[in-house]
């Protein structure tokens, strides 16, 4: 995996290959920010990345903008990656070693965007999302984002899906 633009863009990430993570592909991070970038002032925004995993759209982030990064994995091998990383880097991400939904149960923190990205086989994303929502996570003007496959879908009219090869990307606005 590589980070896309800003300060670091360019460098290359190796993660260990013993991480039951699916980093998501350059094409489509590229693709996202774009997306992001043309509707949302990013600057100095606050971002829950949840199955973080490799940290890949957390590094994304805290390379391009100012912005205060909670990253939310239940493995702990993740969670030791992403903080190497973070050292490394001097990024500005937080890590928590939780399960998500967990986290987001316990949570009375709002965020400017959720980035979620469970494995593919998640059978919760429309209860997530909607715990997200009753619990008002997302600060006015922000957004949470799905990353899945093409066999999930949302019960939602008002969600803007976007298609990047076998990578789904579904984008709540509030």
């Amino acid at each position: 995996m590589r980070i896309i633009s800003g300060i670091h863009k360019g460098r290359k990430i190796i993660a260990p290959k013993n991480l039951p993570a699916r980093p998501t592909t350059d094409r489509a991070k590229e693709a996202l920010f774009n997306i992001l970038e043309n509707r949302y002032q990013l600057n100095n925004k606050k971002l829950l990345d949840l199955f973080s995993g490799t940290g890949n759209i957390s590094y994304e982030f805290s390379s391009r903008y100012s912005v205060n990064i909670t990253a939310v994995d239940k493995n702990i091998n993740c969670i030791k990656f992403i903080n190497k990383i973070n050292l490394e880097y001097r990024f500005n991400i937080q890590t928590i070693h939780l399960e998500s939904i967990k986290f987001i149960e316990r949570s009375t923190e709002k965020f400017d965007i959720i980035f979620a990205d469970p494995p593919y086989n998640f059978l919760k994303y429309q209860e997530l999302k909607n715990l997200i929502i009753e619990k008002k996570l997302i600060n006015e003007n922000g957004c949470l984002i799905f990353e899945h496959d093409k066999n999930t879908s949302f019960e939602d009219e008002n969600v803007d899906l976007r298609k990047y090869g076998n990578v789904h990307f579904s984008i709540f606005s509030f």
